[in-house]
């Protein structure tokens, strides 16, 4: 049996999870404390943590296929403060250098309130005497205790030469070095300067728990490649951490919505990582993780990172309590004021019950309720004594408690505003959900989701005492993932490798497609996948320049003949029918191509008060296991052939074109394969979309079926 490892260092508690790599069934989990005062800081706990897991589970060195880590290290480290201070080296010529002085010259950044990195600049004249300066500079950084330092120049994503002799230089003197280029191949100085420096902040303390961890790896006997968890929903190997610990940054999150894609197989929802203090949100779209560039402090970097958003809301939460009702819930938990949660305890430890009022924390309200038994106990009032109360969670749920404790605790509450005890666990429940509802409302409007298609999806040991309520607040549908729990430290053992290449281009070519493609590509290869498992989508964002390559790809072949399930025809269109809130009867398979079903739904629509009616016809294309790749509410499908596809791809493009105001406007296209779905939607041109396709299909048989699907955008 081959084993994948996954281990998720949290603030707290570090899980790791043992998955078989066949049937991808948990062989077992492991929970210790997070080792953050050890001298080998995090790295101890991983360790141990493994070790664990192994002996427990009776896993063999040589049987581990796949081992990864996620951890909060380097966003723990920037909110703290615990970086160390960087020196920028800038390189110029003439008026342009001028300029580049002026663009890296960034000043202290705050990272966190309260929180510094500070930065100190030297500007070099490149000339013949360029190595000696560049030395004495780094001499005179070090002198002012910088602990790494950043090479700069204006167009180093064209040409890194310069800017790897200022790293070379630098490491040569004792100095760790990171590189604008090495963030991003985007222009715009000032950004890339930025984003390098807070990650040359972070980079001596990242590069020794990588070394130590990468270390005790080895000792252990597992011939694996250590990879690390990325804040975009991937790994990376422990090369990468040295150059980039930016990249970890958000991985706890990350982690959940790996988690989510690959153990549930999400295609559209929205993942609500729910812990007992606070809600990560963030979006999957067609299968895929939402990212943007993050803002650490205020600061807009060129971090492409899972776009999550963070929520006061969570299992733990406690109420705030007025004298005519429930004043708030959130964003101070139980595990914060270090109560234990009423539903968690016997019913015979809460005796007689009194309302106390406590501050959890110097400059908090003053009102937050808690319950004081007779016996002096003291216990929280939170958000999941309230759906435990109202039946939300069910027995096998994480979260699932006593209800009679929660009731008995209740009823002070209830007895001072006058309700029933049913009544104040919904008032808590509605208060709390209502933060919530306002951000998955907001990430529905900024990706553009269909409410009655998306799914609500609750991740992490509280989600079982909000999404529930939640969705019936929405009227969406949801569930709760398998082992919510432990989804994150199973989403760093499925990870998939990522890699994200950007670059500024104005009307991209064909070469330039080409380029960027084959540079992704081998990026993720060596960061460890397999070539034959690698994807890549390209994105043309016409609005900032911007052509982007992501390329994603396994470890190692997963052999998933045991854990697939071959759906038969009935339960795909069943599957593609409760997507589109239709009738199985109005629902048919349009076509088969391979493993790849392309499934049409009919839906009449009335409009103009009842006098018209008109026929919706959608799409879903769904494959064998039952995920839903692609899902449209309308869209044109073509069948054809390799031999055949120039001639019907231009045919096709040329009669959907629209030719309005602003000029042609091309519409998505998208190329069913036997065994994958080919995104080429934002593409800004049609000579784009051959030339992308043709990538895409090379090395296919011409009489390979294949199929083409245009939708407006």
């Amino acid at each position: 049996m081959k084993v994948r490892i996954g281990i998720d260092v949290g603030g707290t508690f570090t899980d790791a999870v043992a998955i078989n790599n066949d049937t991808y069934e948990i062989i077992g989990t492991v929970k210790l404390p997070t080792t953050h005062t050890a001298k080998e800081g995090v790295a101890k706990g991983i360790i141990e943590v493994l070790k664990k897991l192994m002996n427990d589970n009776n896993i063999k060195p040589e049987d581990v296929l796949f081992i990864a880590h996620g951890t909060t290290q380097a966003t723990n480290a920037l909110l703290e403060g615990d970086v160390v201070p960087v020196g920028i080296v800038t390189i110029g010529k003439g008026l342009e250098g001028i300029k580049s002085k002026s663009d890296t010259n960034i000043g202290d950044i705050e990272l966190a309130p309260g929180k510094i990195l500070k930065t100190f600049n030297k500007y070099i004249e490149i000339n013949d005497d360029f190595d000696r300066s560049v030395e004495n500079s780094i001499l005179e950084l070090k002198h002012e205790n910088v602990g790494a330092i950043v090479a700069a120049e204006a167009f180093s994503v064209d040409d890194p030469e310069n800017e790897r002799k200022i790293m070379e230089i630098s490491e040569n003197q004792g100095l760790p070095a990171t590189a604008t280029h090495e963030i991003t191949k985007l222009y715009g100085l000032k950004i890339r300067t930025r984003t390098a420096a807070i990650n040359g902040c972070i980079l001596p303390k990242m590069i020794d728990t990588a070394n130590m961890t990468e270390e005790s790896v080895k000792k252990s006997g597992i011939k694996a490649l250590l990879m690390i968890m990325r804040c975009d929903g991937g790994v990376m190997d422990v090369a990468e951490v040295r150059k980039r610990p930016i990249l970890t940054m958000l991985s706890g999150p990350a982690a959940g919505v790996a988690g989510a894609l690959m153990y549930e197989k999400i295609s559209d929802g929205i993942f609500l990582e729910v812990g007992g203090t606070s809600t990560d949100i963030s979006v999957i779209r067609n299968g895929k993780v939402m990212v943007n560039y993050a803002e650490i402090g205020g600061h807009k970097t060129y971090l492409n990172s899972l776009d999550v958003r963070t929520v006061g809301i969570a299992g733990g939460s406690m109420v705030r309590l007025g004298e005519k009702g429930i004043e708030d819930v959130g964003p101070r938990s139980a595990h914060i004021a270090g109560l234990p949660y009423s539903v968690y305890a016997d019913p015979d430890e809460i005796i007689e019950p009194e309302i106390v009022y406590i501050q959890p924390k110097e400059g908090d309200p003053d009102n937050y309720v808690a319950i004081k038994s007779k016996n002096g106990k003291m216990f929280a009032v939170t958000v999941s004594c309230a759906a435990n109360i109202l039946g939300y969670v069910n027995q096998n749920d994480y979260a699932y408690g006593n209800s009679k404790s929660a009731q008995k605790a209740f009823e002070p509450i209830a007895h001072k505003l006058g309700i029933t005890v049913e009544e104040v666990a919904n008032e808590i429940l509605k208060k709390a959900c209502k933060k919530d509802l306002e951000v998955v409302e907001k990430l529905i409007e900024d990706y553009k989701l269909d409410k009655s298609t998306t799914v609500l999806v609750g991740g992490g040991g509280g989600s079982a005492a909000i999404v529930p309520y939640l969705a019936e607040m929405m009227n969406m549908k949801y569930r709760i993932a398998k082992n919510a729990q432990v989804i994150s430290t199973i989403g760093v053992a499925l990870a998939m490798v990522r890699e994200v290449v950007e670059r500024t281009v104005q009307n991209p070519t064909e070469n330039d497609i080409i380029s960027i493609r084959s540079e992704a590509k081998e990026a993720v290869i060596k960061a460890g996948a397999l070539e034959n498992t690698v994807e890549v989508f390209i994105e043309v964002d016409s609005q900032r320049n911007i052509l982007r390559a992501i390329a994603t790809g396994a470890t190692e072949l997963r052999s998933k003949d045991m854990m697939k399930k071959e759906l038969n025809e009935k339960e795909i269109i069943k599957i593609a029918a409760d997507s589109m809130n239709i009738n199985e009867k109005d629902t048919k398979i349009k076509l088969k191509i391979g493993e790849m079903y392309v499934v049409m739904g009919f839906k009449k629509q009335k409009s103009l008060f009842g006098l018209i009616t008109k026929t919706i016809e959608s799409i879903r294309v769904v494959d064998s296991e039952g995920v839903i790749k692609l899902s449209k509410n309308s869209g044109k499908i073509f069948k054809t052939t390799i031999s055949k596809f120039d001639e019907n791809l231009n045919k096709v493009l040329d009669e959907n074109i629209f030719y309005g105001d602003g000029g042609a406007e091309i519409p998505d296209c998208f190329i069913i394969l036997s065994n994958r779905l080919v995104d080429l939607s934002g593409m800004v041109d049609k000579n784009q979309i051959i030339s992308l396709a043709k990538i895409e299909l090379n090395g296919h048989r011409e009489d390979e079926e294949i199929a083409i699907i245009i939708c407006e955008r």
